[in-house]
């Protein structure tokens, strides 16, 4: 891959993607499954490889210059779509015109329109692979300035920020606490939803690992907000109970099967998410991809998921708690009438 400015969007379009099914839909298109150049395929072990499919581009034209882009989109198998548009950087573009396209591009709406058209038809198309189709509202954005030639002169910080302003030393200094070299010839600097990867022979590993970590990130927020609105129809369930006391039996259990139902379905799906890539024999992209979860800060979207879980699970114990309460209580009751019925057939012999 030559120089190229990569602005990725990510969606959320259903609970799983069927990837052979995606393959069969693409029959007649150009699609691939993702790996990695550098690297033995043992180094890098994906459970599920993501499909790559080919699109047709067009002509962006952003801050007065036109540029020929070209679009791929990456099916996830944990339902995730990604969407890269390339945008190749011309041989004459100078440093503070790259630094103005950064800032466009941090700016620029006409993107939204184009990635959601992109979206909405990769959606439909793969409508087939799709287990349980929709949409959430959950995106992530990123861009990857990738060259294969980094002169030493020009400063990553401002087209990292997009920012044409000076920044201060800490802000600089953050910006490139992430920064990763594995020879001479290569250079990676992640930040939040940034990132700068020069590697002179043009191999975008790098690219695809940080694109992947994105995908997963996606998928963690879209199901910690899913525990969370778990969380509060629970609270408004057992606040209903509590007005409703003959009802409450039957609330329980249904109450009881719906919790179950999501802890699994969320818990298995984040083993998922969690389990897509193992890096086991790469030391330099295990620390690569290791920064990337950890600037996205996917360890602690999976804690709070795990502490929604727990918390789940302990409002199950005090509902199961009452569930067999409220059983012990109908069965005593039952016991004390038919006492009852037992003592008054007594002093009536008639009722024999």
């Amino acid at each position: 891959m030559d120089n190229a400015v990569l602005v990725y969007r990510l969606f959320d379009v259903a609970e799983e993607i069927d990837l052979n099914r995606v393959e069969e839909v693409f029959a007649q298109e150009k699609v691939t499954r993702l790996r990695l150049s550098k690297v033995k395929p043992k180094s890098m072990q994906f459970r599920n490889p993501p499909v790559t499919m080919y699109l047709e581009g067009d002509r962006l034209t952003i801050g007065g210059r036109t540029y020929p882009t070209s679009v791929y989109a990456r099916a996830y198998d944990f339902g995730v779509i990604s969407i890269v548009l390339r945008l190749p950087v011309p041989a004459d573009l100078s440093y503070n015109e790259l630094v103005n396209l950064a800032v466009e591009l941090s700016e620029e709406d006409l993107l939204d329109p184009l990635f959601a058209g992109y979206a909405d038809m990769i959606s439909r198309i793969l409508e087939p692979a799709l287990i349980k189709p929709g949409r959430s509202e959950f995106e992530e954005d990123f861009i990857i300035y990738f060259f294969r030639h980094w002169p030493a002169d020009w400063d990553p910080v401002p087209l990292l920020l997009a920012e044409k302003e000076p920044v201060s030393e800490q802000m600089r200094r953050e910006t490139l606490a992430n920064s990763f070299s594995y020879t001479p010839e290569d250079l990676t600097i992640i930040t939040w939803d940034s990132a700068l990867v020069y590697d002179s022979e043009g191999i975008p590993d790098i690219p695809d690992l940080l694109e992947f970590a994105n995908a997963q990130l996606l998928e963690l927020r879209y199901y910690d907000h899913l525990l969370s609105n778990e969380l509060e129809n629970m609270y408004d369930s057992i606040a209903e109970l509590q007005r409703q006391p003959f009802r409450r039996l039957a609330k329980y259990r249904r109450i009881l099967r719906r919790i179950t139902e999501t802890v699994l379905d969320i818990t298995e799906i984040t083993e998922r998410i969690q389990n897509s890539l193992k890096v086991t024999e790469d030391i330099f992209y295990a620390r690569v991809y290791s920064a990337a979860l950890h600037v996205l800060r996917t360890r602690t979207w999976m804690e709070s998921i795990q502490n929604k879980i727990n918390l789940i699970q302990r409002h199950y114990t005090f509902l199961n708690d009452q569930l067999t309460n409220q059983r012990n209580m109908q069965l005593e009751f039952i016991i004390v009438v038919l006492i009852l019925i037992e003592v008054i057939m007594g002093f009536f012999p008639v009722f024999h």
